[in-house]
């Protein structure tokens, strides 16, 4: 009958919504883009904001602000799960998952009946630093809305990203941590400091946490930088290197990995023969 949605019709629309959430390329993909971009900037912004002493009616506008861009990005991780070609594995997608739980208390602060009840759960809203995670979801791969960037440039952009990332989401969870007991730990600012020093080995001591829970955090933040800088730092490190080698095995050692103009086994000395330009 007219006017009915055929499956085709469905399948067509699927298609489109997922290209565009994923286009960097047309008009349409790279405005959505700059636009996620720039509201993922926002919330985490209000979350810092919010930590300083500001008026009632600015704390009323952050919260209107942040309850608009919570609708924005629960409307994107609708229409994400609706385009994906696997739903299932579309939900269990890491930057999926940090979309849902970076929402999701905002959202349940705003649905409860009972006041008691939001109350409640409303420090939990300090979830919202790790939207910041979400940021790792725009270098997937070199494509950007401004063009194409380098892939030694993307692996910078990386290891940048995994620092600020660590920093900001430690941060943010030592705060929410330590704020009530911790005369030290008056704003985000101040908990920003706390983890630059802890993470960086420094150590002064002008600031330690004072709750199981911020210890905990900071162990943890430690941990991660310990573990996922360096681990960055190594692939930028093996790109590097490996792009001044050229892939040719020695067939008499076994060793691979020669210069570009290397006519001998550096190991053994055995002859290889490999092609590369020359200058005549």
């Amino acid at each position: 009958m007219a006017g009915r949605a055929t499956p085709r019709d469905d399948r067509d629309l699927r298609e489109s919504v997922r290209f565009y959430l994923l286009d960097h390329q047309t008009y349409l993909g790279m405005a959505i883009d700059v636009a996620l971009l720039a509201l993922n900037l926002a919330f985490v912004g209000i979350f810092v904001v919010e930590t300083y002493s500001v008026s009632d009616r600015t704390q009323s506008l952050l919260w209107q602000a942040e309850v608009a861009i919570t609708g924005v990005f629960l409307v994107e991780y609708v229409l994400r799960l609706y385009g994906a070609r696997d739903r299932t594995a579309e939900a269990s997608n890491p930057y999926t998952v940090v979309d849902l739980l970076s929402i999701l208390p905002t959202l349940v602060v705003l649905l409860s009946p009972i006041p008691s009840v939001a109350a409640d759960i409303g420090f939990l809203r300090v979830f919202r630093v790790v939207r910041v995670l979400r940021f790792y979801r725009f270098t997937k791969d070199e494509e950007f809305f401004f063009g194409t960037v380098e892939v030694g440039t993307l692996r910078a952009m990386k290891l940048l990203l995994t620092v600020l990332v660590v920093f900001f989401t430690a941060a943010g969870l030592f705060y929410a941590a330590e704020n009530r007991a911790n005369p030290a730990i008056a704003t985000f600012g101040d908990a920003f400091y706390f983890t630059v020093v802890a993470l960086s080995t420094v150590g002064f001591g002008d600031v330690v946490p004072v709750t199981r829970l911020g210890k905990w955090v900071t162990v943890s933040a430690i941990l991660a930088g310990i573990i996922l800088i360096p681990w960055q730092a190594s692939r930028i490190v093996r790109a590097w290197t490996s792009t001044e080698k050229v892939d040719v095995t020695c067939p008499n050692c076994g060793l691979s990995a020669h210069d570009p103009d290397a006519s001998h086994c550096k190991a053994c000395g055995h002859v290889i023969y490999q092609e590369y330009e020359g200058d005549g």
